[in-house]
This record gives C-alpha cells, sequence and structure tokens, in this order.
C-alpha cells in the first residue's frame, strides 16, 4: 500500500529488535493499538509497514538494499528504543535505523521538518520502551547529532524497568503514564509531522525541508517582519516608550504585582537563614507561574533583608503595587510562618495569616499563601496554574528537603561544592528527590563551565543527574530547565535549549532566569535584536540582578552601540554601586567612542591601576586582582613587564586564556626585544602544549599558542594555531566566542606580517558585532604596525564616521 504522499512506499516504518517481541507480543500489540489510532485520527488511510518477522538474522551477503531501501523510503520511522535496539552490530540499527537517518537528511522533505505550530522535529519518532545506559543514549544521540526526544512507554517501580502494557495503572506508575494516552501522544505526532510535510509538498518547499526556511520565506519574513517593525518603532518613539531609562524605571508599576520580601528569621539561631529564605523561594516559585501577575525575582528582593526603607519606597524602587512579608520561626519539627500582604500604595494591610504546622505540612502552607496572595490581587489563576501550586509537593521526607535548602542556600553564594554536597545529602535521604537531581546536575554544569578543580567527569554525572529526574518526573519544571541548561552550557544545543525555555515560559511566565537564559542563547546564534528583547524581559523581573544588566551592557558593547552601553552601565552603577564592572564596561565605550584614554578614564571615575586592556568580560574565572591596561596603553613597557612578572596569575575567562609568559612576550613585542620576546613565548608555548593535552578541543589556547609561536617567528605554525582557535569555535556555532577567535586569528596576522589578510579581518570585524572599534584601532598598540599603511587609515577614517 502507498503512502498518502506521491513517492513514498509507506507512510510509517516500525523498527525493532526481535526480541522486544518474543517475551509477551508487546510491540505487534503496540502496532496493532497505533494503527487503530491513527484510523481515528486520519481521514485517510495511514499505511505501516511493520515486519513480524524482524531482519536481525539476515547475513551481511543478503542486498540490504534490494530487501528494504523501498520500504524504508517513507515519511516516517518509529524506532522502539529498548536496551537491545542500541547495537551497532545489530540489522535493525545499521540498516534500519542509521539507513533511514541518512535517507531522510538527503531526502526533499530533510529529516527535521517546521511544524504549522512553527516548532520543529524530526522525522524520527522513537518510542521508548525502557530506560537506557548512558552509552546506549551516547550512541543513539551521536547518531541523530542532537537530543534523544521520543515518546516514553515506561513503566516504573523500584527496581522495575519494563514496556507499559495498556493493564498497568498510571498510579503505580512513577512516570504516570497510561498507556492509552501515550497512543494517542504517538497518533497526534505521527499527524502534525504528515500534516506539516502535505503542507510542504502543496507549497513546493517553503514550509519545511532540511534548512527549516527557505530563502523566499526569510526574504518574505524579513520584508514583512521590517514593515511592521518600522510602524511599532514610529509609534512606540511617539509614545515614549523605547528610552533605555523606562527599562530600569521601578516607578511605572504595573497594577497586579507583587514582590517578596526576605522573611524574617524568628528561630534565635542565626545558622536557620536559610530555612527562612527558602521558604519565599518556594512561594515565590508558585507565583511564577502566576500568568496573571508581575512578580519580582528574589535576587532583587534580597538586598532589602534589615532595610530601614518603607514598604512604598520598597515598592517604588522594584515597580511593584504590593509587598509580601513575613517571618518564619521553626522549633524542632514545628513550624511558625506568619505572612501579611500589603498595598504599597495606601500601607493598607490586605490579607495576614499565622500557620502553626508540622514541619510535614511545609507544602501546603507555601501553596496555600501564593494561592492567597493571588486571589487578595484579584489575579486570575487558570486551572493549570492552580494544579501546577497545589501539586507542588518536592519530597515526602523533611531531612532530605532541608538538605536541599542548604544546598540552594550554597548555590546562591556561588559555594559550589558546598552546594554539591547538600544536593547529594537531600538524594541520599530521598533517591525519588527529582528538584534534588535538577539542584545537583546544574552544579555539575557549572563545574565543567567555570572549569573549576577536578571539572573533568562532571558533564556525564550532569547528564545522569538530568536522565534519572526526567525519568521520575519528566513534566518538572526544575529538571526540564536543568536539562536547558545542559543543552546550552554542555552541548550547545541551542535549538533544543530555545525550545525548552520557551514551552518553560508558558508554565512559569515571571521566571526572569528563563528568559536570561534565553537572551545568553540568542546572542550566541548572533540574534543580538532578539537577544536583548529577551535580557530586557529579565531586568523587569529581577531589577537589581547585576548580571543581566552587566549581559545587557555586552551586547550594547558588540553592536557599537556605545551610548547605549554607557547609559546601561550608569543605571547598572546607580542601581548596583559596588559592581566594579559597569566602571570597566563604561570605560570600555568612552575608548571606543573616542580613542582618549583620558576622557575614558575620567567618565568612567576608574582610578588608573583599575583599568585594564582587551576585551572586558564578566567572568568568576578571572584570576588576576590588578591590572595595568593604564601602562598598556601609555606604552610604558618596562613598568608593564614589572607588574607582569610581580603578579604571575593567569587571566582566564571564557574568551581567554593568557599565561603570564604570553603576556610578557606581548610586552618585549610591544618594546621591539624580539629576542626576549622569543624566550618568554617558548616558555608560553611549552605551558600551552601541556594544557592542550588536558583540554585538546579548547579554542583559547590555540589561540594564545598561535600568538606565541607568531612571536617565537614560526609563522606557518602560528597562522595554524589560530585558524584551528577559528575552527574549534566558528561563528555559526557561538557567535559571542566566534567573533573573538577571529579577532584573534586578526592579531596574528599582524604579529606574522600578514598585514594584508589582518586588514581584510580588521574590516569585516567592523562590519559585525565585536569588540573592535574605531577608538580600538586608534590607541591600541598592536596596530601600530599598520598605522603608516593608506589602507589601515582609510579603515579609521570610514570607522570613525
Amino acid at each position: 500500500m502507498a503512502s498518502i504522499l506521491p513517492g513514498y512506499n509507506y507512510d510509517i516504518f516500525i523498527s525493532y529488535r526481535q526480541k522486544d517481541n518474543k517475551y509477551d507480543g508487546w510491540v505487534t500489540e503496540f502496532v496493532e493499538n497505533l494503527k487503530k489510532e491513527l484510523e481515528a485520527t486520519f481521514k485517510e488511510e495511514i499505511s505501516v509497514y511493520f515486519d513480524i518477522n524482524p531482519h536481525d538474522g539476515l547475513l551481511e551477503t543478503h542486498s540490504v538494499d534490494q530487501s528494504l531501501e523501498e520500504k524504508l523510503k517513507c515519511l516516517i520511522f518509529i524506532p522502539v528504543i529498548s536496551r537491545t535496539y542500541c547495537d551497532p552490530n545489530s540489522f535493525a540499527w545499521q540498516h534500519e535505523f542509521c539507513f533511514f537517518n541518512k535517507f531522510a537528511r538527503e531526502d526533499t522533505f530533510g529529516r527535521d521538518v517546521m511544524l504549522i505550530s512553527g516548532n520543529v522535529t524530526s522525522r524520527i519518532l522513537p518510542v521508548r520502551i525502557h530506560d537506557l545506559d548512558p552509552e546506549d543514549i551516547v550512541l543513539l544521540e551521536n547518531e541523530l547529532g542532537g537530543k534523544l526526544r521520543g515518546i516514553e512507554f515506561i513503566y516504573k517501580e523500584p527496581g522495575v524497568n519494563r514496556p507499559l502494557t495498556p493493564l498497568d495503572d498510571e498510579k503505580n506508575n512513577l512516570n504516570k503514564t497510561r498507556y492509552r494516552n501515550q497512543i494517542n501522544k504517538t497518533a497526534n505526532a505521527v499527524k502534525e509531522i504528515i500534516t506539516a510535510l502535505k503542507k510542504h509538498d502543496q507549497q513546493g518547499g517553503e514550509t519545511a525541508g532540511g534548512s527549516i526556511e527557505t530563502k523566499s520565506i526569510q526574504r518574505k519574513y524579513r520584508n514583512t517582519k521590517a514593515i511592521i517593525g518600522l510602524f511599532a518603532a514610529v509609534l512606540l518613539i511617539a509614545l515614549g516608550l523605547i528610552m533605555l531609562p523606562q527599562l530600569f524605571k521601578s516607578s511605572d508599576q504595573a497594577e497586579k504585582s507583587i514582590a517578596v520580601l526576605p522573611f524574617s528569621n524568628l528561630s534565635n539561631d542565626p545558622s536557620q537563614e536559610y530555612f527562612s529564605d527558602g521558604i519565599v523561594e518556594a512561594i515565590l516559585n508558585h507565583l511564577f507561574k502566576v500568568g496573571d501577575l508581575k512578580v519580582i525575582s528574589s535576587t532583587s528582593t534580597k538586598r532589602y533583608k534589615n532595610t530601614r526603607l518603607s514598604i512604598k519606597e520598597i515598592a517604588r524602587e522594584l515597580g511593584v503595587t504590593s509587598i509580601l512579608e513575613g517571618s518564619v520561626q521553626k522549633i524542632g519539627n514545628n513550624v511558625r510562618i506568619t505572612a501579611q500582604l500589603i498595598d504599597a500604595r495606601t500601607d493598607a494591610h490586605i490579607w495576614s495569616e499565622i500557620y502553626d504546622k508540622d514541619l510535614s505540612d511545609i507544602f501546603s502552607i507555601q501553596s496555600e499563601v501564593a494561592q492567597k496572595v493571588a486571589s487578595e490581587l484579584k489575579a486570575r489563576l487558570t486551572p493549570e496554574e492552580t494544579d501546577l501550586i497545589r501539586n507542588a509537593t518536592l519530597t515526602t521526607n523533611q531531612l532530605a528537603y532541608d538538605f536541599y535548602l542548604r544546598g540552594n542556600d550554597y548555590f546562591s553564594k556561588y559555594e559550589i561544592f558546598p552546594a554539591l554536597d547538600m544536593f547529594s545529602k537531600a538524594i541520599e535521604e530521598d533517591s525519588l528527590f527529582t528538584s534534588a537531581y535538577a539542584k545537583r546536575a546544574i552544579v555539575h554544569i557549572f563545574i565543567v563551565w567555570d572549569r573549576l578543580e577536578g571539572w573533568k567527569g562532571h558533564d556525564v554525572k550532569a547528564r545522569e543527574d538530568i536522565m534519572k529526574g526526567l525519568q521520575l518526573d519528566p513534566e518538572s519544571t526544575t529538571i526540564r530547565f536543568a536539562e536547558a541548561v545542559a543543552d546550552y552550557h554542555l552541548y550547545r544545543n541551542y535549538e533544543e535549549a530555545l525550545g525548552i525555555l520557551s514551552e518553560l515560559k508558558t508554565i512559569e511566565p515571571n521566571e526572569a532566569d528563563l528568559y536570561a537564559y534565553t537572551s545568553f542563547i540568542l546572542r550566541r546564534q548572533g540574534k543580538f535584536d532578539e537577544s536583548i528583547n529577551e535580557s530586557e524581559k529579565s531586568i523587569q523581573l529581577d531589577p537589581f540582578n547585576a548580571t543581566y544588566i552587566d549581559n545587557l551592557a555586552l551586547s550594547y558593547e558588540l553592536l557599537h552601540r556605545y551610548d547605549d552601553q554607557i547609559e546601561c552601565s550608569r543605571r547598572g552603577l546607580s542601581l548596583i554601586p559596588d559592581y566594579s564592572y559597569f566602571k570597566e564596561y563604561i570605560f570600555s565605550a568612552y575608548l571606543d567612542k573616542t580613542g582618549d584614554l583620558e576622557i575614558a578614564t575620567k567618565e568612567s571615575g576608574l582610578k588608573e591601576d583599575e583599568i585594564r586592556y582587551g576585551v572586558f568580560t564578566f567572568s568568576l574565572q578571572i584570576e588576576k586582582v590588578a591590572y595595568y591596561g593604564i601602562y598598556y596603553y601609555k606604552g610604558q613597557y618596562d613598568k608593564l613587564i614589572d607588574f607582569i612578572k610581580m603578579d604571575k596569575s593567569a587571566e582566564i575567562d571564557q574568551l581567554i586564556y593568557h599565561p603570564a609568559d604570553y603576556e610578557l612576550a606581548l610586552a618585549c613585542y610591544l618594546k621591539g626585544e624580539k629576542s626576549l620576546s622569543k624566550i618568554y613565548a617558548d616558555s608560553a608555548i611549552l605551558h600551552l602544549k601541556e594544557k592542550i593535552k588536558e583540554m585538546p578541543d579548547d579554542d583559547r589556547l590555540y589561540a594564545t599558542l598561535g600568538k606565541c609561536f607568531a612571536f617565537s617567528g614560526d609563522v606557518e605554525e602560528a597562522i595554524a594555531c589560530g585558524q584551528k582557535a577559528v575552527d574549534l569555535k566558528p561563528v555559526k556555532l557561538d557567535f559571542y566566542q566566534g567573533v573573538a577567535k577571529e579577532q584573534d586569528l586578526m592579531e596574528i596576522y599582524i604579529f606574522t606580517g600578514q598585514y594584508d589578510n589582518a586588514l581584510d579581518k580588521i574590516e569585516y570585524l567592523l562590519s559585525v558585532p565585536s569588540w573592535l572599534s574605531f577608538g580600538k584601532l586608534t590607541i591600541d598598540p598592536v596596530f601600530d604596525k599598520l598605522r603608516s599603511l593608506p589602507r589601515f587609515q582609510k579603515i579609521i577614517e570610514n570607522a570613525h564616521k
């Protein structure tokens, strides 16, 4: 029977291992039930290829092409993923899964298609019947080139890992899944894919395919977007709503808006502060789900602990109309929580309550407070929001919850390893504690991202925790967020992460981190306008979060929007005076604009010993305790060299890895002492080669190694290393880091005398978001070798316009 689309022999191909059908005929029953569900889902008949005698026994001498190629020419491939399916030596894996994956990628439609909803999915629709071993997931995801997604038919009880059957009670299933529902989900997923493919076929390839968007759609979308954007911009300007200060203006209070202040700890034990803070976080987590409210994050409200400001003053700064305050007193297994809701405009008490309960009731208290707040503020709660708030018990083990709260407290202070220990203890107490797995996974991810001591292997541990959490509760917002963080930080699966974050925003529309992470990812993709929009949303929900404002200032710098960068940094400095990076961004913006060191120093308020040079990025990894940019920009190289020798630490962040010997080699090169520069460069080369053995794919190491080879006189190796850094971190993979590698290669071209190549790179970097600017071209001594060249002079002239 043919497919509903011409040119295909079947609509669906079912792939499985014979072993998985022997015991109780699970695969056969699944196929029969799926066919019935498809009949109830589609008007037309959907053809399904299912071979009751699968091909595991075929020999290598048999003609795979003639046996299967025509049958595998189908619209959708459904592999039944089991503990035995992921076997490189099996027929199903080699000649069905891998074959279809290759066929679909080269097919007219492409393997990945855009659905009518705008989401993207794969024509490979896995059905999982077992939890898999980590190595099997790695095999699958390597072949797929991304995260394993699919529909689960797994029945779980402690010690049980088998396929879900129609007779299984969902109440006893730890996954809470019902066989009938999963069959329905499979049929609906098939319908979504086939509908998209039919639309694609009717419109000549304009809605789906390997590239997702064709040129015609991109062009049409850009034109439409430009017209709409122009109209919206004119309207916004007329309304006076696009001034940057408005982003931080807290007097513009939303009608239904709230901030939850830190609850007072009345336990007569300062060490119990983490518990009262944890109560506030839990209430906030509930309120984040109320779409009809604006809710401020605790990162911004913690600054009001022990404040002398009035409720009105706090509300004005945060831009809210109501304040929730309270206290917590924990004595043994009993807890007393008081809460009072205040109308900040009138100072009137809207509602108050005292809860005297056993600790085992802590989740019901948190849920009740959140619901009462929403009700008193006349916020509309949807049934879904109500269910999410009511059914939010994280664990029934009080000791596990206590460890969990301690872990959150440590992590909020970036005390990474104590946090890791607390989350591990929580899991030891309750092995089914999904949120503890999620938080521990995020800690593992940060250990890898910031390359903390002993970081190797923590990526695997993070993955294991996420897998476990998803098995326990695939709907948990905490574990889904951890999954998105892993997709971003560990795997660079940007589209996967954005998809999860987008979904979570519909569940927790007030969670600032969701918008911040979306902003981070969009910037990595080079989508700066969208990134800034998401960044602004994160700041509106967390106005005193220095990292979010820092993120926005960096985006403005990359876009060469220096006035916006200055305004953003000044506003950030007024809100968070002790955040020193804002002064550096002001310095950098003035230097980029003018090339005048005196103006930049004066306007930023930096002292001379606080000035550094190069790319300014926020990082917890920068090891230098003082800076020496003033010597660099003034050409005082002897002082620069003395300072570096005194402070032999490396400078490290996500864009650079500069050991002290490299810094010395650069200073000597700029001073004109080539022989001494070579000595330091050779020493740095030995160090960098050892680091590369430890981190063979680290683009920063190759970039710095290339510069050291340039100082050492090895032109060929220098350029090869610089190009290797670019290849490891290309702009198309990561715009944020990739453009920095392009700038590193530009410098290598200068150091090796490849001036035409260097000038090509300069023109490119000035034409895209980057850290290169008119001011840096004017003042940075790296460009001294180019200053007499007419082409360079012309570039500076054009950059100044």
